[in-house]
């Protein structure tokens, strides 16, 4: 947030250290809006969070810089808040500057040998911009087609492709070139050519008295610049190549921030480690009855209810203690362990469409009701945007809970750079063989859950893994709330 006389620059925030740029995904306040101190005015995606952005002031909404749907960089200045009556004087002020593209190609001194045009021309001046447009490039928030300045990412978009920001349609406010156009020219292949041949310019010979100036600016023939197009789109990979069109039946709808952050970190995973998955059969009667006995004292006393994700997540950092490889990390050729546990827990988003991981800090000193005060806290919040990326950052170990939704298996893809994750599932009764008080085997019914290690075989073997949920199992079966 900055001011600026009387009103209120709202800005891109720091969202964590690695975080650079983020996503405006919707405004929940409009122009001319009142909105008070801390009230809910935009939401924001990176590719660690979807989080609400509160208002850094009170008044009325005068100006939306940046539409939805635009990805800006950190400290980019989304809107403009003016107290109540000022609006109308307070938009002015966040204007942008328009560009003086014009002005350096009028007083560009001739080269060494060439007589400068005369002034009544009228168009001599305006065949100079060709040996003007590669300065054009690096000029972040400038186009030189007299549109209004683009953000400092598409700008570093185009410097990176040698694209001209001033040749690519913009679908943006007043036209502006946002991300996705930027990428879209750069993906359409061909296109992009003609600027990567004009952003380096033939050299400028000085003139002779057989050779016109005129014949020094002309821009290059057509026909090398398509012979150079088409082994461009040639090497381009099939996967940039423009999307198919919808066929009958088919919707489309874009990707958020943090979508494309699972789809990328998922993906980089199964890349990199060596994933195995073991499972074990765990009776929890003991942790039903527990669970049973502590849960009116934890809601009448602490509002908090005891899920058997706490149990399993308290008896889990125990088992970690005796297994610091599982909770360990691979860094080169390095083994790197850890005194602390830092447990990920995963959360479902929007009807399962978002995935993100919040993460208990020092997780080893916690008890049962720490834990799950822990647990209700980083759901709730991560379910209403209300965590920063610093919440979802320095995990060791994870676990996610699929049973929820009924399902009894699976085997979950590992969080980077962690080398194990623990899959709870469905809490199923079924026959399960136990012995009576004469050592006798009978059958009864028994609350069982399904339990997954996925580990990165990398480090972690099937004995180290095995050993890990037996003694789990064991923690679970025999469970003594003295030593939750």
């Amino acid at each position: 947030m900055s001011a600026t006389g009387t009103q209120i620059e709202v800005v891109m925030p720091q969202m964590g250290v690695s975080v650079s740029e983020g996503t405006v995904t919707k405004w929940l306040k409009q122009p001319g809006e009142a909105i008070a101190m801390d009230e809910p005015l935009l939401e924001i995606s990176t590719d660690k969070v979807d989080t609400e952005i509160p208002s850094p002031g009170e008044g009325i909404v005068a100006q939306i810089l940046v539409p939805e749907g635009e990805t800006v960089e950190v400290g980019t200045v989304l809107a403009v808040i003016a107290p109540a009556g000022l609006e109308a004087v307070a938009a002015p002020a966040v204007e942008a500057p328009a560009p003086a593209a014009a002005a350096p190609v009028a007083e560009t001194p001739a080269p060494a040998g060439q007589t400068a045009a005369p002034a009544a021309s009228g168009s001599e001046p305006q065949s100079a911009p060709p040996a003007a447009a590669a300065p054009a490039l690096s000029a972040p928030g400038q186009i030189g087609n007299g549109r209004t300045f683009v953000s400092p990412v598409v700008a570093r978009i185009a410097a990176e492709h040698g694209v001209d920001p001033g040749a690519v349609p913009g679908t943006g406010t007043g036209g502006r070139v946002t991300k996705k156009d930027i990428l879209a020219y750069i993906e359409a292949g061909p296109r992009a050519a003609p600027a990567e041949i004009q952003r380096t310019p033939p050299p400028v010979v000085a003139p002779s008295a057989e050779t016109p100036v005129p014949a020094v600016l002309t821009p290059p023939a057509p026909a090398p610049v398509a012979a150079a197009a088409a082994p461009a789109a040639a090497a381009r990979p099939a996967a940039t190549q423009p999307a198919v069109e919808l066929g009958p039946g088919e919707v489309e709808e874009p990707m958020t921030a943090m979508r494309r952050g699972v789809m990328e970190h998922m993906r980089r995973s199964l890349d990199t480690s060596a994933h195995v998955s073991s499972a074990i059969e765990v009776d929890m009667s003991r942790i039903v009855a527990a669970r049973e006995r502590l849960k009116p004292e934890y809601q009448a006393s602490y509002g908090v209810n005891p899920t058997y994700l706490a149990f399993i997540a308290r008896a889990t950092v125990e088992t970690l203690k005796d297994y610091p490889w599982i909770n360990a990390e691979i860094r080169g050729e390095q083994i790197v362990t850890r005194a602390f546990v830092n447990l990920g827990i995963a959360v479902a988003l929007e009807e399962g469409k978002g995935l993100i991981v919040p993460v208990i800090k020092n997780a080893q000193d916690m008890n049962l009701l720490g834990t799950a005060r822990a647990i209700a806290d980083l759901a709730q919040r991560a379910r209403t945007k209300k965590l920063l990326p610093d919440d979802v950052q320095g995990g060791t170990f994870t676990i996610t809970n699929p049973g929820g939704y009924g399902t009894f298996h699976g085997t979950p893809i590992i969080s980077q750079p962690q080398v194990g994750i623990l899959g709870t599932y469905a809490l199923v009764k079924r026959p399960w063989v136990i012995q009576d008080e004469l050592g006798q085997d009978v059958i009864a019914i028994r609350p069982i859950m399904n339990i997954t290690l996925t580990y990165d075989h990398r480090l972690v073997d099937g004995a180290l893994s095995g050993g890990f949920l037996r003694d789990l199992r064991e923690r679970l079966e025999g469970w003594d709330d003295s030593s939750s």
